[in-house]
């Protein structure tokens, strides 16, 4: 199935316009949902828009307004909003290029889409601007119009596509520098300096794979829906106890011996198999499946 684009219009650089379709990066509905059942019935929890001295309202009664004062609102209609909206909102305005090292990475919050040429006519355009991008080493910062509000975005090359990512913009985001004080100069022993070396070192993933790290929670969540689904008892499987370390050269020492004796770091794929799960309990009799037990209710 072919994917959707979440976005159509122009990628514009001075007087250059290059028809574009965005996609959006990231997978959406692999989120396992829990819904809100009532206790007893199992019913779905529904939730109304009520407003009070009239009780439940309609979608066409429901209009939008700024609270300017306390109880006091200015009503903004459609149509009102509409007259906002220009033919510019429809396209990425680059207004220049940038070394991505002068962007702090904190800003990278937003979500990412791929854009891709938007028919044969942006074809030529688009790949100049990717391979002229990537020949110089640059990253562009533009402006467009996502979901009605006006969104400072970064586009760069990223395995053959350009990148949009929407950026935090800078009055949003908490300087560093507030927190400093939380933290306290020490110094540290020549002995206690060369430890952390030699762990980080030793804990150097040389073959980095981001792949391998895997939502455990969700591989649990999932394994535990199918166990009650088949009516088994579910039992909880506890990490082992950390040893209590409180000096830190000890602390150091342990590190560095434990990720020397396996070899480097350990991997995230075999390290997460200690991690707690769920077992079926083994001296536990099989329970009547929810099928059997709508079965029998019906």
């Amino acid at each position: 199935m072919a994917a959707h684009a979440s976005w159509k219009g122009f990628l514009k650089l001075s007087l250059v316009s290059v028809p574009v379709k965005a996609y959006t990066a990231t997978a959406t509905g692999s989120d396992i949902t829990l819904h809100q059942l009532h206790a007893k019935t199992h019913a779905r929890i529904q939730y109304k828009k009520f407003a009070p001295e009239v009780g439940e309202v309609s979608g066409d009664q429901i209009v939008k307004g700024y609270e300017y004062a306390k109880g006091q609102y200015v009503i903004v209609d459609e149509e009102e909003l509409d007259k906002l909206r220009t033919e510019s909102d429809k396209s990425v305005r680059i207004d220049g290029f940038i070394k991505t090292e002068q962007l702090s990475s904190i800003y990278l919050g937003g979500r990412t889409y791929y854009l891709t040429p938007d028919g044969p006519v942006g074809q030529k355009p688009y790949s100049l601007l990717l391979k002229r991008m990537q020949a110089n080493g640059v990253a562009a910062i533009a402006e467009v119009v996502i979901s009605q509000k006006e969104q400072v975005v970064l586009l760069r090359p990223l395995d053959g596509v350009l990148a949009m990512t929407v950026l935090i913009r800078k009055d949003e985001v908490k300087p560093a520098s507030a927190f400093k004080d939380e933290i306290t100069e020490s110094e540290s022993s020549e002995a206690e300096v060369s430890l952390a070396d030699t762990l980080i070192q030793a804990s150097i993933l040389k073959d980095f794979d981001y792949g391998r790290y895997k939502d455990l929670y969700k591989d649990k969540l999932t394994k535990l829906i199918q166990m009650k689904i088949e009516g088994q008892e579910v039992i909880q499987v506890h990490d082992p106890e950390e040893p209590k370390i409180i000096n830190l050269m000890e602390a150091l020492k342990r590190s560095v011996a434990e990720a020397q004796s396996a070899g480097g770091p350990t991997d995230g794929a075999e390290k997460s198999k200690a991690k707690a799960g769920l077992q079926q309990a083994p001296s536990a009799k099989p329970a009547r499946t929810a099928a059997a037990k709508k079965k029998k209710v019906g």
